[in-house]
């Protein structure tokens, strides 16, 4: 019996859980300068596009639960970024969604993406790649 397939080296998980942590570390010095997490960055991202949407809804997109989400966006809530809110018509399911203060910040965030791109040591070619290897991943 070989132990080869035990080897950090032969494991695919772990370059993925690396360079993901490598990317979200690239996003920090930006997102600090706008008071965000990561994770608060891209629920912004959801509801700048989306403008209101349920958390479980949310959770589905960002491929996050609801231990996560709550306590993210009760922060987001108290900054001022969101509201959240529940359903007149299904009193389970709570609506987010993003208030004056939360869809100016975008401003302020618009530029993230290009900066955090040049900081990859990859060709725009490469990029394209990797994102559709990744959602093929993901399986969307």
């Amino acid at each position: 019996m070989s132990y080869d397939a035990l080897k950090l080296e032969n494991q695919l998980c772990f370059p993925l859980y690396a360079a993901s942590k490598e990317v979200v570390n690239k996003y920090t010095p930006y997102l600090d300068e706008i008071g965000l997490t990561y994770t608060q960055y891209i629920s912004l991202m959801v509801l700048w596009e989306k403008k209101c949407i349920g958390v479980g809804e949310l959770g589905k997109c960002l491929h996050l639960d609801s231990g996560t989400l709550t306590p993210m966006l009760k922060r987001l809530e108290r900054k001022g970024y969101v509201k959240r809110e529940r359903d007149k018509t299904d009193e389970r399911v709570v609506n987010v969604s993003i208030t004056e203060p939360g869809e100016q910040l975008k401003d302020a965030a618009v530029t993230i993406p290009v900066k955090v791109g040049s900081c990859l040591p990859l060709s725009m070619e490469e990029a394209e790649t990797l994102y559709k290897l990744l959602y093929k991943i993901l399986g969307t």
